[in-house]
């Protein structure tokens, strides 16, 4: 019935015919028509810049390159930057000036300083090599001078620079230690603890022939020697300079060396002597279980206190 249905003029009902027609005709004339400008347009503008970018060849002539030469001076001011950025936060080269670290260090050596962890507050702690500016007075007055290429290495970190007046010794005793030598190839102790000192350049003893001590180090400031005990102007002989008794403040501390890198055959690690690990050696570590336990402790009886009372 709904197939042949009719008018009510007995024609056939053609309505639904048309609609349809016009339902799938609209959108092919709509959407030609709507492709037909833009993409005419497109290939004008398309055609266009072919033609521009081709030469009197036909072909398209390719971008040009900056010469070399032209480049050079951007990649080499990069790299100063960058090595800049390294020595002032990261890692900074210094030569060993004398014998005062041997048999560790030998004059003429190259280390690695480590200056990124000072930055997160890390401390010198005992038995890192570190570098550290002068005091004052621990050098004396010094001339010093460098050719232009060694001005340059020292500004990018490479060599260390001769305005610079810095240091290399062992840090023996940190803030709150107390730390003495009574000569006589007595070793060195720290807060009561023997050292075990096998770094010590062959034939030397523990203190030389400089005693010192018990000297209480203050804090924010630490204890320095040198592995050449004989031949080391180290804490032992600047007690006298001010009311520190010879002792560094951590501020001049340049960061710790790290390795050896120069020269290859030299190459090593400067880690911490396992004396320093013994047990005991940390007086304020000593208190500190104790402390922390007395602490923890507290908040937990009250608390418990607190339930019976609560049950009762």
């Amino acid at each position: 019935m709904a197939v042949g249905a009719r008018s009510g003029h007995g024609e056939p009902e053609r309505r639904g015919e048309g609609d349809e027609a016009a339902l799938e005709g609209a959108p092919e004339e709509s959407g030609s028509q709507a492709s037909i400008g833009p993409a005419e347009d497109g290939d004008d503008a398309s055609s266009a810049r072919d033609e521009e970018g081709r030469g009197r060849g036909g072909r398209r002539q390719p971008r040009q390159q900056r010469s070399f030469w032209k480049e050079l001076p951007i990649l080499i001011g990069i790299a100063l930057l960058l090595a800049l950025l390294i020595k002032t936060f990261l890692v900074q080269a210094f030569s060993i000036p004398s014998e005062s670290m041997q048999n560790t260090l030998q004059r003429g050596d190259r280390v690695l300083v480590d200056k990124l962890t000072p930055w997160f507050g890390s401390k010198p702690e005992r038995g890192e090599v570190v570098v550290f500016h002068d005091p004052g007075g621990w050098l004396g007055e010094q001339a010093t001078q460098q050719n232009p290429v060694q001005q340059v290495l020292s500004f990018i970190g490479l060599m260390p620079s001769a305005e610079e007046k810095d240091l290399i010794k062992r840090v023996i005793a940190v803030g709150g230690d107390t730390v003495e030598c009574k000569g006589n190839n007595e070793p060195v102790t720290v807060n009561g603890k023997a050292l075990n000192e096998p770094y010590i350049f062959p034939g030397n003893t523990p203190c030389g022939d400089k005693p010192f001590g018990p000297i209480k180090v203050p804090k924010g400031r630490i204890w320095v020697m040198g592995d050449h005990r004989q031949d080391s102007l180290d804490s032992r002989y600047h007690q006298d300079l001010d009311q520190y008794h010879g002792t560094v403040s951590e501020d001049e501390v340049v960061g710790r060396a790290i390795v050896v890198a120069w020269p290859l055959n030299r190459w090593s690690t400067l880690p911490v002597p396992d004396t320093f690990d013994q047990k005991g050696l940390n007086a304020a570590g000593a208190v500190a279980p104790p402390a922390l336990g007395l602490a923890g402790a507290v908040p937990l009886v009250l608390w418990r206190r607190r339930n019976l009372r609560k049950k009762g």
